[in-house]
């Protein structure tokens, strides 16, 4: 006598290294990737490749241009603007992966209960994320900041929350194109429970979709803590934030406009890096996916 597991309807095994193989044709997702570990180990070992403390004041040497000694010159402070950019890193990506965290686990499980199950659950949740999703991002995430309070954590949060309808939105549409497949179809006829067949056949097939969104999301998020923090509602004072050192430039931009070049192109870089990342790692997948059931 066979078992349920033994008779239910598998999706086909994905080729080992598929994706890192679909990256290796792409050079521009593998520079991408090469740039995205590299600030993640510029923000890991920042204590140890910072040449000075990023906090440490030199009011004699401040607004210094760059030099052999400071190589992107100092603030208005003194402070070291090359330590500080790298460790700027670390509270730049550290806020980015708290919001699409918060954005993942919020918006995916409902966009797959909503387009799985549908009728008024659907409805209903797919009402909630338009209103959401009907006023503009960075005034949201403002207006929730005020009332939970300015800070990076809660900075993030409100990020997140704003970020959650395209999660939503992706999963419900990827779900509702493949929950009438014949595998899932035939995993239901055989009694199959619905967190089984979700987590089993639909979560599989939604994912390329995710992964792309969950990068562009980062540099999103990247872009937003900057945002916030040059307004003076992300990290406070005095946090070594790329979008506080934007600040920091804007204020003292005649006397010295060197300032604002480091942090705003390393936001610009980190940005596309991620959209390149993740646009490579969704078309790597789909591809493995499809030679895969090829085979």
């Amino acid at each position: 006598m066979t078992t349920q597991s033994d008779e239910e309807p598998k999706t086909a095994p994905r080729k080992s290294g598929g994706v890192l193989s679909g990256l290796r044709r792409r050079p521009a997702a593998l520079i991408a990737l090469v740039f995205v570990v590299a600030l993640a180990l510029m923000a890991i070992f920042a204590p140890w490749i910072a040449p000075y403390d990023p906090y440490a004041q030199d009011l004699l040497d401040r607004l210094s241009p760059p030099s052999a000694e400071h190589w992107l010159g100092t603030d208005d402070y003194g402070r070291d603007a090359l330590s500080r950019l790298i460790f700027g890193a670390r509270i730049s990506l550290t806020a980015a992966l708290q919001a699409v965290g918060l954005a993942l686990v919020l918006g995916l499980p409902l966009g797959v209960i909503a387009g799985y199950v549908g009728g008024w659950i659907n409805t209903v949740l797919t009402r909630i994320m338009d209103a959401l999703m009907s006023a503009p991002a960075l005034v949201l995430a403002i207006t929730i900041v005020a009332v939970l309070g300015s800070g990076i954590t809660n900075a993030m949060i409100a990020v997140g929350l704003v970020m959650t309808p395209r999660f939503f939105r992706v999963a419900r549409a990827s779900t509702m194109d493949v929950r009438h497949e014949t595998y899932i179809e035939s995993a239901v006829a055989l009694g199959c429970r619905p967190i089984r067949v979700i987590v089993r056949h639909v979560l599989p097939n939604v994912m390329p979709p995710v992964v792309l969104v969950i990068s562009v999301s980062l540099g999103s998020a990247v872009a937003a803590e900057a945002s916030l923090s040059f307004l003076g509602l992300g990290a406070k004072a005095p946090a070594a934030s790329w979008g506080s050192m934007l600040s920091t430039a804007a204020s003292n931009m005649q006397l010295a406009p060197y300032l604002v070049w480091p942090p705003g192109v390393m936001i610009f870089l980190a940005v596309l890096a991620f959209t390149y990342l993740g646009d490579g790692v969704r078309r790597a997948m789909v591809r493995s996916r499809s030679g895969s059931e090829d085979a």
